[in-house]
């Protein structure tokens, strides 16, 4: 965890309670959050940490926008994921797609037992997403809680006057949006000396593209698409870019959370919506 954030870290932390504590925690209404981020290559000028960062960044500055009132729970971030396709990258520390989906059951199992209704798997790492999105139904099958999953950049709409619209959609791994959060959250971790301008106009001039846009695409590792371990202009990075950056993901991402916190199931059989 990088700070001491008094909601995030403190109010909310659910591992700082006691067994009687949380026991005596109304389960009615609420959420539980596991952050799932990696450690993996960021190409030479972002640590390995970064997605697992950028998951700790955004939910500090979310809680920051709730109320302990709201019961929205937060777990240890799990800082290893589904790394693959960087293996052979050093600092790259992977696990298999069939353990991280072992210890997600498991942790689920866990917060079932603990009484708990609802589950949100917050993903900060792009690779673990396809995954994530087939285990969040096998754990509603078997353990009855409601699960939700999102991005940490599900709101990136929200950014188009930040960065441009090639970024945003194909700069996906340490280009501009991830270089400037990191060097909001923790500035001396990025040396912006080595941050590489990789072109991607490849994804867009070929008809079998990788997985961006929908449509036929290809199986791809980090080396099949960049030399240098990224994909974007990293260049373009600057801190005040990532302050705002975290302060409109955090705004909406905090809305989201409160809608979640409510939901029930038999919303999707009636004329009751939500609207995330």
């Amino acid at each position: 965890m990088r700070g001491k954030g008094q909601k995030a870290w403190q109010e909310c932390f659910l591992p700082r309670f006691s067994t009687k504590e949380i026991e005596s925690i109304d389960k009615e209404n609420g959420v539980v959050i596991l952050p799932i981020g990696a450690i993996e290559q960021h190409g030479p000028h972002l640590p390995v940490y970064t997605d697992t960062l950028i998951a700790e960044g955004l939910l500090e500055a979310t809680f920051s926008h709730l109320k302990k009132e709201d019961s929205i729970w937060l777990l240890p971030p799990l800082p290893y994921g589904k790394s693959t396709e960087h293996l052979g990258h050093p600092g790259t520390f992977s696990l298999s797609a069939t353990t991280l989906q072992q210890v997600i059951i498991d942790l689920a199992k866990s917060v079932q037992l603990s009484g708990f209704k609802r589950l949100l798997l917050y993903n900060t790492h792009g690779g673990n997403w396809d995954l994530i999105s087939m285990i969040a139904r096998e754990v509603r099958i078997e353990t009855g809680l409601m699960v939700f999953k999102m991005s940490g950049m599900d709101y990136k709409e929200t950014l188009t006057d930040l960065y441009s619209e090639h970024e945003l959609t194909f700069g996906i791994h340490g280009g501009d949006v991830e270089t400037s959060v990191v060097l909001a959250l923790e500035e001396d971790w990025v040396d912006m000396n080595r941050a590489p301008s990789y072109a991607y106009q490849r994804f867009e001039e070929d008809s079998i593209t990788i997985d961006i846009k929908g449509g036929p695409s290809v199986a791809w590792i980090s080396d099949d698409i960049s030399s240098c371990g990224t994909s974007g202009d990293a260049s373009l990075g600057n801190k005040d870019k990532g302050l705002e950056t975290i302060n409109r993901l955090s705004k909406k991402t905090a809305q989201a959370f409160i809608k979640i916190s409510t939901f029930e199931m038999n919303y999707l059989k009636g004329e009751h919506r939500i609207h995330i």
